[in-house]
């Protein structure tokens, strides 16, 4: 069975972003950029993989699920197509109609979708976030990949964005970089 898996970066304070949904408070350089680009390239919005360096096949997943701001970071910029490798769904309520035909709008129940998506064959499935998607699938992720990055910012977007179950969490893996990132894996025992 496939797993959902809640890939994302935050600060040691819990936030994936600033209130505003920006998030150049963290790190663009560093030593642990090159092992995400090799473990993770289909995560790297597609119109950076020839700058970066990257190609190839998805590693981890084939299918991506994102709240509606988070994909309209990348829309604000005129990127409508942000993962053309993955199946992309974007859970919102207020749009009306898809800017890219890769790109399926969700209104409703996203819980039955990601029971859905978890039957099908596949590479793994990827919530990019934010807060609020992640809380209301809170129940559904079975793993958390996160990128913990060494700063505080004191408000903005956290991690989840409501109220959850208590949940104990295994650590499966972890590495620590010399600028103080650290790579977490933690398996969620519901």
């Amino acid at each position: 069975m496939r797993k959902l898996k809640y890939y994302v970066a935050c600060t040691v304070d819990g936030f994936i972003a600033r209130e505003d949904g920006s998030f150049d408070c963290f790190p663009m350089s560093g030593e642990h950029f090159a092992d995400l680009f090799d473990a993770f390239p289909e995560t790297v919005p597609a119109h950076l993989h020839e700058a970066l360096g990257i190609s190839g096949e998805n590693k981890q997943f084939d299918a991506v699920l994102m709240g509606r701001k988070t994909y309209e970071v990348g829309l604000k910029v005129g990127l409508i197509n942000p993962y053309p490798s993955l199946k992309q769904f974007v859970f919102s309520r207020s749009m009306t109609a898809s800017p890219d035909d890769n790109i399926q709008l969700v209104s409703d129940n996203p819980v039955d979708l990601v029971r859905e998506l978890k039957q099908e064959t596949g590479k793994d499935i990827w919530l990019c976030g934010g807060g609020a998607l992640a809380t209301s699938l809170f129940s559904e992720i079975d793993e958390m990949i996160v990128k913990l990055n060494p700063v505080v910012i004191g408000a903005g977007i956290p991690v989840f964005a409501g109220a959850i179950a208590p949940t104990n969490l295994e650590l499966t893996d972890r590495k620590i970089y010399s600028n103080g990132f650290m790579l977490l894996h933690y398996r969620l025992k519901h």
